[in-house]
């Protein structure tokens, strides 16, 4: 495509998408292919939501990926948006006091959920571990 060709709306991925859902059998192949991705994105956020790392995050991509096609993802997409923008509003007003000891109370939650994991997945106390380590 040269630069003097004018860009159309069938060359954008919405205009892609439109054409995809035009024909049945393609529209049919879209709506799967965008289910079975979403739920493998999904699985794995929910299944490192106990691990350090972007688990939730994970899982709202797939939540991203499954809103392309489904009406229901889209509005749940929506709603944790505006929730999760509200607690970040709300959690920005405090004070620096009351937002340290939220952060803290976070890092426990997130480290008591790592050992945890730790504990019934490998049967290793990561707390003895750390004070066997400091001791010696």
């Amino acid at each position: 495509m040269s630069q003097s060709d004018p860009v159309t709306d069938s060359d954008s991925p919405v205009g892609v998408l439109d054409r995809i859902r035009s024909n049945r059998t393609s529209h049919l192949a879209l709506k799967v292919g965008i289910g079975i991705l979403g739920a493998v994105v999904v699985a794995v956020g929910i299944a490192l939501i106990p691990l350090p790392g972007p688990g939730w995050a994970i899982v709202i991509l797939g939540l991203a990926i499954w809103a392309v096609e489904f009406v229901w993802a889209r509005h749940l997409l929506h709603f944790t948006k505006k929730h999760v923008q509200a607690w970040t509003h709300w959690v920005m007003r405090q004070s620096l006091p009351l937002r340290a000891l939220i952060g803290l109370l976070g890092f426990v939650f997130i480290s008591a959920v790592v050992w945890l994991s730790v504990k019934l997945t490998m049967d290793v106390d990561l707390i003895v571990k750390i004070r066997d380590f400091l001791t010696t």
